[in-house]
């Protein structure tokens, strides 16, 4: 019995979500599920005893189990743990979590603690969201049209941002859940239900301000202070953008310990209208589709130690990140009409977290095109199909194979061309988009990428200085990371593999099996190792040539990293866990890749 040939039923919210978090548990070893476990055969499939550490020989937990292959060697097949010996049936996240947190370390406990709340938090949201479905389908419908497959232009491709936020995250169980907002904060400012709201805005001295290229620099619709309604501050003020949700104390302590507290004014009324993209804390402007402003939120996602407040360093990796894509394009000139890159050079920030905003303008050109994140590919579009369905009849003759097959073969290229000059991308299912439309010359399908928030890269620092030569110095100089650099492949790898080769290939050979449009995930994986082995011969098998890294660490692995999020960023602090950086925190999974090379063998 396997994951991409068996349903679980999952009758309720609470169900799935706790499918994902024991599947989650048992793929990062929580509590020993994955290492302290011993297989048991049932009738009806198998199990894994967890024995525990009271009660002698016949006290364990029972966990029933299917074959994953994905992430995981295991997933959970069942929502319930049994107790033994008693046969008691644990079900419910409250009664699970309790007793999970049980057999944690007691200075791990506040982790576990805060973990449940996570989990209290992302179940409402998972029922608000099946409440709200038909509403909003509804208004997207009315918004953008019937069918998907022409929600075209950058405007509309908010409508794809709200489908995909109501999709769970291939790897994080309770991505849904955004702490300390309730639902009417959640219907005001989240992506889910495409709301339009009016910006705040705050003016701040020009001298307190970090703003490359100075005011020439930003957007011609900025306000001035006079357009807020403070004339008076117009000459020695500039105006900078404040996300609703960080009014009240989160910007009164921002404005204090950035010493602004008497001189920085926050303005009455709002000015321009935003609606936010999947990102939440990034916001579209009505009237402006190629504008997108990041704002910090005093809020967390994808774990509670992952805050969405912007550190000031992050806008200039941003934006070298950027000129880094830029020169490699320009030494690989059959990426030059194929991938897109958003300019993010324009940004503002106060020296703090949470008084900060990045300017991102993204190419013209796509006003025809269907423009939408990796993300919204398995969502579920507006009359119960999935959005690629949508997409390949338009584009794919109705063949999403076919279209998963163009993109890949495109990101797959892309991906392995930085890496062969030693860089890794942290380019997600949010963070790139597929853009699709017809070759204005001959109609012909057109797929091609568009990429953004490329400001945590992972480097082999001595190969990108010999592939970059002269340029190497001025492109590497704004990175101030030391994490981001390597002396070899090894983080470079792994940072291709969990996020390139997991994110964005794996779980769509996964998913599409899963939802019934293959029979199995060998009909993708096949293309995503074909196309990395190609790869690897075009980048160089000889010892120490980037080829030979490809080959040994993802091809011929027998294990491939994976990451830890809800370990790193939730349930042990870095202390404990031992993380330098929670989103490149690994445990290993099975290798899907070489799995199917032995099958075929």
């Amino acid at each position: 019995m396997t994951r991409a040939a068996t349903t679980v039923a999952a009758e309720t919210a609470e169900d799935t979500l706790l499918l994902r978090v024991l599947s989650a548990f048992l793929r990062e070893d929580v509590v020993g599920l994955r290492t302290r476990t011993t297989g048991v055969d049932r009738a009806d499939g198998p199990w894994l005893r967890l024995p525990l550490p009271a009660g002698g020989d016949a006290a364990a937990l029972l966990l029933p189990v299917c074959e994953d292959g994905f992430q995981g060697a295991y997933a959970a097949r069942l929502p319930l743990l049994v107790r033994e010996p008693d046969g008691t049936e644990l079900t419910g996240c409250e009664a699970i979590l309790a007793a999970l947190t049980g057999l944690a370390d007691p200075v791990d406990r506040p982790g576990f603690e805060a973990f449940a709340e996570e989990c209290r938090q992302t179940l409402a949201t998972m029922r608000l969201h099946d409440r709200t479905a038909a509403e909003v389908f509804e208004d997207l419908t009315a918004r953008y049209g019937a069918d998907p497959a022409d929600w075209t232009g950058l405007a509309a491709s908010l409508a794809y941002d709200t489908l995909a936020a109501r999709l769970d995250h291939p790897v994080y169980p309770t991505a849904r859940g955004r702490s300390g907002l309730d639902d009417g904060q959640l219907r005001s400012y989240a992506p889910e239900f495409h709301p339009h709201f009016g910006l705040r805005w705050l003016a701040v001295p020009r001298d307190a301000l970090t703003l490359p290229g100075g005011p020439a620099a930003l957007p011609a619709s900025w306000p001035s202070p006079a357009d807020l309604g403070l004339p008076e501050l117009s000459d020695s003020h500039l105006a900078l953008p404040v996300h609703p949700l960080s009014l009240g104390a989160p910007l009164r302590d921002a404005l204090r310990e950035a010493g602004l507290e008497g001189t920085a004014v926050l303005a009455d009324a709002p000015y321009l209208e935003a609606v936010p993209t999947l990102s939440m804390r990034t916001v579209g402007l009505a009237g402006q589709p190629d504008l997108h402003l990041k704002l910090p939120l005093a809020t967390a996602t994808l774990g509670l130690g992952n805050r969405r407040t912007i550190k000031p360093v992050t806008l200039v990796h941003g934006a070298a990140g950027q000129r880094l894509v830029e020169a490699v394009i320009a030494r690989e000139p059959r990426f030059k009409d194929t991938i897109l890159h958003a300019d993010e050079t324009v940004y503002a920030h106060a020296g703090h977290e949470l008084l900060a905003v990045l300017c991102r303008r993204y190419p013209a050109g796509l006003d025809r095109a269907a423009v939408l994140p990796l993300a919204a590919l398995l969502s579920t579009a507006p009359g119960g199909r999935l959005v690629i369905d949508h997409l390949a009849d338009r584009f794919y003759g109705g063949d999403p194979v076919a279209l998963l097959d163009a993109f890949l073969a495109l990101l797959l290229d892309w991906q392995t061309t930085l890496y062969g000059y030693g860089i890794a991308l942290a380019s997600h299912q949010q963070n790139i988009s597929v853009v699709l439309d017809r070759t204005p010359q001959d109609g012909r399908t057109r797929v091609r990428l568009l990429f953004k928030d490329d400001d945590s890269p992972r480097f082999n620092e001595p190969r990108l200085r010999r592939t970059l030569g002269a340029e190497a110095d001025e492109l590497l100089a704004p990175f101030h990371d030391p994490r981001m650099f390597g002396e070899g492949y090894r983080a470079v790898t792994d940072m291709l593999t969990t996020i390139t080769l997991h994110l964005c290939a794996g779980s769509y050979a996964f998913g599409l099996a899963e939802h019934g449009r293959t029979a199995s995930p060998e009909a993708v994986l096949g293309l995503v190792r074909e196309r990395l082995a190609e790869a690897a011969g075009r980048l160089g098998t000889g010892s120490g040539e980037p080829g030979a890294a490809l080959r040994e660490r993802v091809l011929d692995a027998a294990e491939l990293p994976v990451k830890a999020m809800v370990t790193a960023g939730t349930l042990l602090t870095k202390e404990r866990s031992g993380a330098s950086d929670i989103n490149t925190h690994y445990t290993t999974g099975p290798n899907y890749l070489r799995r199917r090379a032995r099958d075929l063998r």
